[in-house]
């Protein structure tokens, strides 16, 4: 029995007209599917993109770092001060034609970010310019520190979160600066958690210290350029100040998005993942719980010699925290709170960081702690980064997490209200 063969034109077009109708396919599923919701965790990987941010030292370095020059500067920074080719602002600086670089300020963790101690001012081997330390004896710098100085500069990356004690050395400076009649610049930089979540609780005005400067949320979603300009009006320092704006930062850039390469801004926050964590589990630790410092993750979990795992990691995924679940884990720092003891608790593992509230989720934790174990978890304590008594009272009361963080909506929507007015982005 012979088969039949298509005609050799027929046969010619078959490919073409199955190519056509797969296009034909494709486009109504393109069409449908435009309109259906796009998962949490597929919205936040289809919303990043890769930028070509340029910080504040490399727009001032493409125009030949000529708004310096002529003056005698007096850098605040630390091994994070670096453009996007990793060369140091410091070497920069100090090479840059007009400008003459006269000294150098660094703040906590000192100007190679490696120290967990107070610091004493020295000499830095690498440029043979004084090092004047602003977290040992002096934490704002002294009249001495400031003579002969035209200007002091600040670049400086920090966590975008409110107890981070950066924030404090710019407002200080800042002060000194108006004092001295100095010209104040920041190089600007991106803040690593993006410039679109503010989370609170605000910080009690009564409360404002070294972790504290200024009353506002734990995340302000701001950019220390943006908040030198609130700290200079609402403060009313009246420093002669400068932004140097970065190039191409949106809001919702995330830190992985921006190109730029990451720099450990404190001995133990080490990832740009952990950072979006950190601001939710530091707040634990006054309360007596390891959150991994002296262990090879820290700001990726936490623990204690008394906390029962299971109970512990069952109790809180229980809870359906947004963005996050919790694995039993175990470990033992080498240093810090804990050291040498064996910690049983959680591995806290992002899952969505779009839909994570990391406030939300310390504050779910705080309150399991409080809850399984009274006796150990001194809630009152957390009142060191916390900053905020009300909040404190009703984790005290055994109020739920979700009501605590409805109560902070009236000050953080007076918070946004105010912080519009200093912003440089979109």
């Amino acid at each position: 029995m012979k088969c039949k063969t298509k005609p050799a034109a027929e046969r010619a077009r078959s490919p073409v007209v199955a190519f056509v109708l797969s296009l034909l396919f494709l486009s109504a599923f393109i069409s449908v599917h435009q309109w259906l919701p796009i998962p949490a965790q597929a919205a936040s990987q289809f919303a990043r993109r890769d930028a070509h941010t340029m910080t504040g030292i490399d727009v001032l370095e493409a125009e030949n770092f000529a708004t310096l020059a002529g003056k005698r500067i007096g850098l605040i920074t630390n091994q994070t001060g670096i453009d996007r080719s990793r060369r140091s602002t410091i070497d920069l600086l100090a090479h840059a034609p007009g400008v003459q670089l006269v000294a150098l300020f660094s703040p906590e963790h000192g100007i190679r970010g490696t120290l967990d101690e107070r610091i004493a001012s020295t000499v830095d081997l690498a440029t043979g310019l004084p090092d004047y330390s602003l977290y040992g004896d002096d934490v704002r710098p002294t009249d001495a520190m400031l003579a002969g100085l035209d200007a002091l500069v600040f670049d400086i990356q920090d966590a975008g979160v409110r107890f981070y004690t950066y924030i404090t050395t710019m407002g200080y400076t800042m002060e000194a600066a108006a004092k001295h009649h100095l010209a104040y610049y920041v190089l600007d930089r991106p803040d690593p958690l993006g410039g679109e979540r503010i989370e609170g609780p605000m910080l009690d005005q009564e409360r404002t210290n070294f972790a504290g400067y200024f009353p506002m949320p734990v995340r302000m979603a701001m950019t220390l350029g943006e908040m030198a300009r609130m700290f200079n009006a609402e403060n009313k320092i009246g420093c002669d100040l400068h932004v140097i704006s970065m190039q191409n930062w949106r809001r919702r850039d995330w830190f992985d998005g921006t190109g730029l390469p990451w720099v450990n801004p404190s001995p133990n926050l080490r990832s740009a993942g952990a950072g979006i964590l950190y601001p939710g589990l530091e707040i634990l630790q006054p309360g007596g719980v390891s959150v991994g410092r002296g262990t090879g993750r820290p700001f990726e979990r936490v623990g204690a010699p008394w906390i029962r795992e299971a109970e512990f990691v069952n109790y809180l995924n229980q809870r359906s925290v947004p963005g996050v679940r919790f694995e039993p884990e175990r470990f033992t720092p080498d240093s810090g709170l804990y050291k040498g003891e064996m910690c049983a608790g959680a591995r806290v593992v992002v899952t969505d960081r779009a839909s994570l509230e990391s406030m939300r989720m310390g504050i779910e934790i705080a309150s399991a702690l409080a809850k399984l174990y009274p006796r150990k978890f001194e809630v009152r304590k957390m009142i060191a980064l916390v900053g905020n008594a009300s909040t404190i009272k009703r984790l005290e009361n055994g109020d739920a997490p979700a009501a605590i963080v409805s109560s902070w909506k009236a000050e953080l929507d007076a918070f946004r209200k105010m912080r519009a007015k200093y912003l440089l982005y979109r």
